[in-house]
This record gives structure tokens, C-alpha cells and sequence, in this order.
């Protein structure tokens, strides 16, 4: 069964690996993760800290593509 939720402390790098819809949401945020060698060790909110992007609002964009996707 596939996983259609993130679970804390998952790094970016393994959310577009699961969901690539989700990097249309760190494009459109202007973040720089996609690509970058850090994605293997930032999380969610690491990724939001670094950007300054809340973490809540990013996190529902998140999962919306999850499930939409």
C-alpha cells in the first residue's frame, strides 16, 4: 500500500521521491530544494525555517498535492 500522508521528521528529498506533484509546491514558493544535495537530510519544517515560509500553510500545500496527485 502506498503512503498518502507525510510523517514527521521525513525529508524532502523522500517527499518528491514519493509525491513529485509536491515540487510544483516548492517551485512555486521560490525554494530552492529541488536539486539541492541538503534535500537528503532537511525536513519540512528545516526547509520552511531556511525560507521563511510557514510551516502550517506549506505543510496543507503539501498535502493537497499528496492527495490531489
Amino acid at each position: 500500500m502506498r503512503q498518502t500522508h507525510l510523517r514527521a521528521g521525513m525529508t524532502l528529498e523522500e517527499i518528491m521521491e514519493h509525491w513529485p506533484d509536491t515540487v510544483a509546491v516548492m517551485l512555486r514558493h521560490h525554494m530552492l530544494c529541488v536539486g539541492c544535495p541538503i534535500t537528503a537530510f532537511h525536513s519540512v519544517s528545516d526547509a520552511c525555517q531556511e525560507h521563511g515560509i510557514d510551516e502550517k500553510a506549506f505543510t496543507r500545500e503539501l498535502e493537497l498535492a499528496i492527495t490531489e496527485g
